[in-house]
């Protein structure tokens, strides 16, 4: 069974779409956690109307605001199945996302997967280019660039729970997938726009000064000395560059 988590904070504009897109998977057997981090508009109203018509959602609270980071570690700790899944509650999955992921695997025993991106603006309307998702990435190719997208993951949980790192000053998802390709692990991808990112100027990643301040001290987590994470970070900006271009 995949667990798939939904860390979510005043989501009322784009949980319905990210919770049916989840529920619309033909992979059917998974359970959706969606935590909330104490949101103070309609998201708790909307996810208990949903869940009472299907009982794979479940909605678990912080008991104070915590940051999502700590909120997704809340659904990790909660989750019943044996692979993870994550999902921000402004993202959405093609129909059959895990239903590849779950093909892949099969074919290569792999413990991390991924798939490419598609984007939309703020207002849920499509962008026309698409990030592509390498076959196989190795830990020295996901320093010059994160292609694994958060939302678009599937991973062993006893890895997800072992590599878990915590800080709202990262990128705490780049740190894990890091963490875990660094014991030797090869991350796989299915090379169709199976997630659709939100591209919110508010989210963490939308202010490009601070996003490069956290992909640094992210470098610096998984053990990169100062010259190491200098040259990474180069690679980081230009590849950064490349891609907004594409979605600008």
């Amino acid at each position: 069974m995949i667990s798939i988590i939904m860390a979510t904070y005043n989501a009322e504009k784009t949980i319905e779409q990210a919770i049916n897109s989840v529920l619309r998977q033909t992979y059917t057997d998974f359970e959706l956690l969606v935590v909330n981090d104490c949101s103070k508009d309609r998201t708790v109203e909307l996810v208990k109307s949903i869940a009472a018509k299907d009982n794979r959602v479940r909605l678990i609270s912080n008991e104070k605001n915590s940051g999502v980071s700590f909120t997704r570690k809340h659904g990790l700790e909660e989750s019943n199945g044996s692979w993870i899944a994550i999902l921000d509650s402004d993202d959405a999955w093609a129909p059959d996302k895990l239903e590849k992921q779950i093909e892949l695997q099969k074919r290569t025993n792999a413990d991390l997967l991924f798939t490419g991106s598609a984007f939309m603006d703020s207002d849920g309307q499509p962008i026309d280019w698409y990030l592509h998702a390498p076959a196989k990435v190795t830990y020295r190719q996901l320093l010059k660039q994160n292609v694994l997208s958060n939302s678009s993951a599937l991973v062993r949980k006893e890895l997800y729970a072992k590599h878990y790192a915590i800080g709202d000053g990262m990128h705490e998802d780049f740190a894990i997938w890091l963490s875990i390709l660094k014991e030797g692990k090869n991350a796989y991808g299915v090379d169709e726009p199976l997630l659709i990112y939100r591209i919110a100027k508010s989210s963490k990643s939308g202010n490009k000064v601070k996003a490069a301040k956290m992909n640094w001290n992210t470098y610096r987590y998984v053990g990169l000395n100062p010259l190491a994470a200098f040259y990474y970070e180069c690679w980081y900006m230009v590849k950064g560059l490349l891609k907004y271009k594409n979605l600008k």
